[in-house]
């Protein structure tokens, strides 16, 4: 299901907290995104659990990859995969350097 702008509002309110929260090079995990949502965040989502919610957190992180805003890794190193669905297992987030 596409993500409409509220629900996308709400993922990125607690993204942009959490990645304005660490300095440079320090990165968040999409979960902690996630477990930082309330039970009204996820009712509004339409999720019963975090967990729920990590698909459109992913797409949402990977929006602002596109626009230049976050850098998305793994094992250390930034991803340079053209699609979110060619990334196999965990990934890091952090804002690209100012």
């Amino acid at each position: 299901m596409e993500l409409d702008e509220a629900r996308k509002t709400i993922i990125l309110r607690h993204a942009n907290r959490l990645l304005n929260s660490r300095d440079y090079p320090k990165t968040i995990c999409p979960s902690e995104i996630g477990r930082a949502l309330s039970a009204e965040d996820l009712e509004a989502l339409g999720a019963s659990g975090w967990r729920d919610t990590m698909n459109d957190i992913r797409k949402v992180v990977w929006e602002k990859r596109g626009a230049g805003e976050v850098e998305v890794m793994q094992k250390g190193e930034v991803i340079d995969e053209e699609s979110l669905e060619d990334i196999r297992g965990p990934i890091r987030v952090r804002l690209v350097k100012q």
